[in-house]
């Protein structure tokens, strides 16, 4: 068990996290707590949320410091509720972190199944999306309230779908995608609250969506991914904490003005980014279309 921390960098800070019920939510969920937070998780799965609250709870040491509520974040009734519920657990409540997502179908466009694919739309964008939503007002009664503790904080999780196509995986790909230009909107919109919106890419994880990859074979995701997820396997992947890590980064004090930027964990220099920040008022780590001449190629000019 551990203690509560008193010093961490988010000593005094509350968190909804969702599909934090194993993986990567569950990691970023456990560091929050080891930085002082107190943390609220929600996932679809009733039992696996269950052991993870258990989890949590003896991670941290007391009880009053974790709360848990079945939702699905793709439908907003009960995004409504999972919101209400957790402020009223934890009225400070600043932080969201939205790990929730899915691969959704495997395969060509034109062989998947539709239903599957909008579905997986609704899980990564939607449930990107309305916990945000819901935890607007909230969040502008904390930006605005200068006696409570830190600003507003949302992280929404991307990866590599969102920077390059990936065959085989298109809904994955498409949502991701719109997660990061959803956060950088978002950002825009919330600036004057004092609420920072970014999107992290945690790295190759090794967790169940890499199965889902393995099991679906190269003929469904192509040849060269499918490679590329068994050598993941036999590497280990990116640890989880390495993400966690950024999560936890980006909702401490330490990120403050930093907004509407897609980083890394495992490439990007982002303890340096306070740094640069005047460099960061440019479109660096954001979704911009290539012209001709961002790469010397010298036509295309109007």
């Amino acid at each position: 068990m551990n203690a509560p921390s008193t010093t961490g960098v988010l000593a005094g800070r509350s968190a909804l996290i969702t599909g934090a019920s194993h993986g990567f939510g569950l990691a970023v969920a456990r560091s929050c707590l080891d930085e002082g937070a107190n943390v609220f998780v929600c996932a679809r799965d009733p039992r696996a949320l269950q052991q993870a609250h258990a989890d949590l709870v003896a991670h941290a040491g007391e009880e009053r410091r974790v709360g848990a509520e079945v939702a699905d974040v793709a439908d907003a009734a009960q995004v409504e509720a999972l919101v209400s519920a957790a402020v009223e657990r934890f009225p400070e409540l600043s932080i969201l972190v939205n790990t929730a997502g899915v691969y959704g179908p495997k395969g060509t466009i034109d062989a998947v199944d539709w239903g599957e694919w909008a579905r997986a739309i609704e899980i990564n964008l939607m449930g990107s999306v309305l916990p945000a939503r819901a935890l607007i007002p909230q969040f502008k009664r904390v930006g605005n309230d200068v006696k409570r503790v830190g600003k507003g904080k949302i992280i929404q999780l991307s990866g590599g779908g969102a920077t390059s196509p990936l065959a085989g995986l298109s809904a994955y790909a498409a949502s991701k995608a719109a997660v990061v230009r959803f956060a950088e909107t978002l950002a825009l919109e919330l600036q004057e609250h004092r609420v920072d919106v970014n999107a992290i890419a945690p790295g190759a994880l090794n967790t169940r969506l890499l199965d889902e990859v393995i099991d679906a074979g190269p003929d469904r995701v192509g040849e060269a991914f499918y490679r590329r997820a068994l050598e993941q396997q036999r590497s280990g992947g990116t640890p989880l904490e390495r993400g966690a890590e950024l999560a936890v980064w980006l909702a401490s004090a330490a990120s403050d003005g930093i907004t509407g930027k897609l980083i890394s964990a495992v490439w990007d220099p982002w303890r340096e980014l306070p740094d640069h920040r005047e460099d960061l008022a440019s479109d660096v780590y954001t979704l911009r279309r290539i012209v001709p001449a961002d790469r010397g190629m010298g036509w295309g000019d109007a």
